[in-house]
């Protein structure tokens, strides 16, 4: 049996003893360190910095978890997490069920909400489990089970009926699917990742590679640049109060609403990832239209988030103008990979991405809840949808 009790007075868990391997679970990424943290996810944008960003942004409704596990007093192996009460008809569709479930919900404020302990982060693209360098490929599976063990007696200590893997890439879900399935998980499908890999020289290189429609309807559109005016800010404080009225309005026309970002959110990133986090700011006579918040390992830049004026800025294509002007800042800084986040896949693959799935993974500590969860969860799977850039 996992023995398991947060110390507040060191911010970490009590370590889990399994075989040579002790697993610590702490409240703050700090209380792990930058060095050691980022040796386990090597070749990841989203590390140690991007982390702290989100854990200080003071976003609400979520507590911070890290789990690692030690051998000898070396991470070896290392995963984010957070808590969070999860309203089940996030993922529905507008339409008559999630009306139905809203209604409900107002007279039953706990209908179809759960304690949940998830594995990964609400802010971050995918869920990735870091491993030292000299971990072996045989190994990772036992690893993966002893940090998620301890996940687990730490959502029973906490309370947590729910306990969740967040988006887990394809290539990864085929390492940690089979374990999480032997284990009870049920699976459903998260919204996939797109990427586009930057092996052209120039944008007209670029354009001469989509298909003769596409590339003449991008032309036009392109036409708006004559009109807008772009700048790169690592400083945004003086912006901030617009910056936040063309996020809310955003997230106002998505779907979908998990987490919602704070100010602290923005700037945490720009300076937490310094030198690594550009915010791009995209105006019309003066007036700002959107923002576009990349993050980047000097590799592969991701965009995080991308907010705009709904009528204004549709009628001059700044989707179109920021997909390009992305691209050209990958050519400028020398970046292989351009990755544009999840959903609104009909544009991003006819401009050339590809598309990497990711799942999900869940299990209710209740046999018949799990069971009854698992007959309605298709139900709840995410498909095609409009993200921040509609």
């Amino acid at each position: 049996m996992l023995r398991f009790a947060l110390d507040p007075r060191e911010d970490r868990a009590e370590p889990d003893a399994i075989g040579d391997a002790e697993v610590h679970i702490a409240s703050s990424i700090r209380a792990i360190g930058r060095e050691e943290w980022d040796a386990c996810f090597e070749g990841q944008v989203e590390r140690y910095d991007c982390l702290i960003a989100i854990e200080e942004s003071g976003l609400q409704g979520f507590e911070w978890r890290y789990v690692a596990v030690y051998e000898s007093g070396r991470l070896m192996a290392a995963m984010p997490a957070f808590l969070c009460v999860y309203l089940l008809d996030t993922t529905l569709r507008e339409g008559t069920l999630r009306r139905v479930v809203r209604s409900i919900r107002a007279g039953f404020p706990a209908f179809l909400t759960l304690p949940l302990a998830c594995l990964g982060s609400p802010c971050t693209e995918t869920c990735t489990i870091g491993f030292h360098p000299e971990v072996s490929p045989d190994r990772k599976a036992l690893l993966f089970l002893q940090l998620l063990a301890a996940f687990e007696e730490m959502a029973k200590a906490e309370g947590c009926a729910m306990i969740g893997v967040k988006d887990v890439p394809l290539p990864l879900s085929a390492t940690l699917g089979e374990p999480l399935s032997a284990l009870g998980y049920a699976s459903i499908e998260g919204l996939a990742t797109a990427s586009l890999d930057v092996d052209f020289t120039t944008i007209d290189d670029y354009l001469s590679r989509l298909s003769a429609s596409t590339r003449k309807d991008l032309r036009r559109k392109l036409r708006s640049e004559a009109h807008v005016s772009v700048e790169l800010r690592t400083q945004i404080d003086d912006l901030l109060p617009e910056i936040m009225t063309l996020y809310r309005a955003t997230r106002a026309r998505s779907e979908w609403q998990f987490e919602e970002l704070t100010e602290s959110y923005f700037t945490g990133m720009l300076e937490h990832l310094d030198g690594r986090a550009v915010c791009v700011c995209y105006r019309m006579e003066g007036r700002l239209l959107a923002v576009n918040l990349l993050v980047h390992d000097g590799r592969t830049l991701v965009d995080k988030f991308f907010c705009m004026d709904g009528q204004d800025g549709r009628r001059h294509n700044l989707y179109f103008l920021s997909w390009v002007a992305n691209l050209r800042f990958c050519l400028d800084h020398g970046m292989r990979r351009y990755q544009s986040g999840q959903a609104y896949h009909e544009n991003k693959v006819r401009l050339g991405s590809r598309l990497t799935p990711n799942l999900m993974y869940f299990r209710h500590r209740n046999p018949v809840l799990q069971a009854l969860l698992r007959l309605v969860s298709p139900l709840f799977s995410l498909d095609e949808s409009l993200d921040g850039k509609t």
